[in-house]
């Protein structure tokens, strides 16, 4: 008679495979290991950057009908009613119940999916393109809000090329936000995102680890009180544009300064999504009054050259203060001046384990050698000026 793995344990193994291809054949060996597999895949099923080409087309195609193929028959009717149909696996109810093992909840690559794909059908739909996106984009978020009895991830940014904006998709009023969003533990967002979003998520979610925020022109009363309220933030990630904006953060941040343990301050961001202007001397000096920190990290994918090497003028200000747990250091080439960087690496090298920066230097070296003893990964990017980390 053969040994079966109880369910527990397989569970315990399968949670150490990291590997899609391995869990992707694990689909086929029986149900029971179809179901731990299934449920691991569909925890973050955004992980890809854009659908443009043909395999990553495929995988949204595939995703949507899937996604389809869940809801809930109110909802299938309601697009039918309006003209919209989105071909699915199968006429055949779904063999699990997808939505409900998700983690991670991706708002922008729900609307970028959506967009794509329903872009490339014949449109039979009674509604104009824009309220018909909006309708799917509507009805799928609801089916995740309401089937997911837990959610640890939400990314939701304000996309400017998007003809949906944000402020169109009022998630946090569906029924079954509250048990969906009340242990959430890592938020990434952009600042300008309607007020009333933060004011109705700050009512919810009081648990957040990790916040990452893509600060825009403003920041609303409303984010400072959400992040205020967070009773354990350890890892906050900041996308700098405007001066103004970060230094009318930074009381609010201060109120974290002792469950802090990781600081990331990206300057200047920019891509298709998002279009930052250049700005000079970012008030990080703020970082000091963050004892408990772990690792700090600065990093711009402006070009930096000699010109306009003050872009972290205040790190003058931080050589002199002493992190006690401090383990990781990253910072780009040319960001201040190299003196600066070894007065730090004097008081806070001995726990350093891990040091990036950008360029070569010999007496920077040296101070390397000199006093981080303990340092175990040391790595130098030559020819990098504009990174981000």
């Amino acid at each position: 008679m053969p040994c079966q793995i109880p369910t527990d344990c397989l569970n315990e193994i399968f949670e150490y495979l990291d590997d899609e291809k391995t869990l992707y054949s694990l689909l086929f060996v029986n149900r029971l290991c179809c179901k731990i597999s299934i449920r691991i895949l569909w925890r973050n099923i955004w992980n890809f950057d854009y659908i443009i080409y043909e395999p990553l087309q495929r995988k949204g195609s595939a995703i949507l009908s899937t996604l389809v193929a869940c809801l809930p028959d109110e909802s299938k009717k309601l697009l039918l009613d309006n003209g919209i149909f989105i071909s699915t696996p199968t006429s055949k109810p779904p063999l699990f119940n997808y939505p409900a093992f998700c983690k991670v909840l991706s708002i922008n690559k729900i609307r970028q999916i959506i967009i794509s794909i329903l872009g490339e059908t014949s449109n039979t739909s009674i509604l104009n393109e824009k309220d018909r996106n909006y309708l799917v984009i509507n009805e799928v978020i609801k089916m995740f809000i309401t089937q997911i009895s837990s959610l640890k991830k939400l990314i939701i940014y304000n996309n400017k090329t998007s003809t949906i904006k944000p402020n169109e998709i009022s998630f946090t009023y569906f029924s079954g936000a509250i048990d969906c969003l009340t242990d959430l533990s890592e938020l990434h967002c952009s600042s300008d995102l309607p007020s009333e979003f933060f004011y109705q998520l700050s009512k919810i979610c009081h648990n957040l680890h990790s916040l990452t925020v893509i600060l825009q022109n403003w920041v609303t009363n409303n984010l400072k009180e959400l992040i205020s309220l967070q009773i354990n933030l350890k890892d906050l990630k900041l996308l700098v544009s405007h001066v103004h904006v970060w230094t009318n953060m930074i009381p609010t941040l201060t109120k974290h300064s002792s469950t802090l343990k990781k600081i990331h301050i990206y300057n200047g961001y920019n891509n298709d999504l998002f279009s930052f202007t250049n700005n000079f001397d970012l008030p990080i000096s703020f970082v000091g009054l963050f004892s408990n920190l772990q690792e700090i990290k600065f990093s711009s994918n402006i070009s930096i050259s000699v010109e306009n090497i003050e872009r972290f003028k205040e790190f003058e200000k931080l050589q002199y203060v002493t992190f006690p747990k401090l383990q990781c250091l990253k910072i780009p080439h040319n960001c201040t001046k190299l003196e600066y960087i070894m007065k730090f690496l004097e008081n806070n090298g001995k726990r350093l384990k891990k040091f990036y920066i950008g360029g070569n230097d010999r007496a920077l070296n040296l101070s390397i050698a000199k006093f981080c003893p303990n340092l175990k990964i040391f790595l130098q990017l030559l020819k990098m000026a504009n990174w981000i980390l």
